[in-house]
């Protein structure tokens, strides 16, 4: 059973008040994951939003028939499956457990619904997923940049004559 101390611990909620938590609480699921455990595949339906309470998660995209790429880690007070939450329709990557994973769901639209009634906890959620996705932007960026600098047939382009 999910207690108001859980989602407390959940970054993406660190701006709601026990109010809002409150109206969440009756709608989000415990679900355990072994180590190994698919918990969406990209392409999926998006139905869930996820929260990470113990354990890592490493999101991973396939690019190619024989090659994966991973996005990135998932550590405790995490989340993940933005997708459901943002209304996409589909996961757009795989979310693999690395090690025994406690995670707590709800759905993307009853999480929706419950922000669409109260535009504080929108807003509290929504201004977290910012800084995350900006953080996630400065990333890739940087990694982005040290491919262009590696890569043998762009580095004559930065090479001085």
């Amino acid at each position: 059973m999910v207690t108001f101390n859980d989602l407390r611990k959940i970054f993406l909620l660190e701006n709601l008040t026990d109010t809002m938590l409150g109206k969440m609480l009756p709608f989000v699921e415990m679900r355990l994951f072994s180590d190994g455990a698919k918990i969406f595949r990209q392409g999926e339906k998006a139905d869930f939003f996820f929260m990470l309470m113990k354990g890592k998660i490493v999101l991973e995209m396939k690019v190619s028939e024989r090659i994966n790429v991973s996005l990135g880690s998932i550590k405790a007070a995490g989340s993940l499956g933005w997708s459901a939450l943002l209304g996409d329709p589909a996961y757009t990557s795989d979310a693999v457990c690395v090690e025994p994973c406690e995670i707590m769901a709800i759905q993307g639209g009853k999480f929706q619904e419950l922000m669409e009634r109260d535009h504080d906890m929108r807003y509290g959620v929504m201004k977290i997923v910012v800084s995350l996705l900006k953080r996630r932007l400065e990333r890739r960026t940087d990694q982005l940049l040290k491919v262009i600098e590696n890569h043998p047939d762009l580095q004559r382009l930065f090479q001085s004559d």
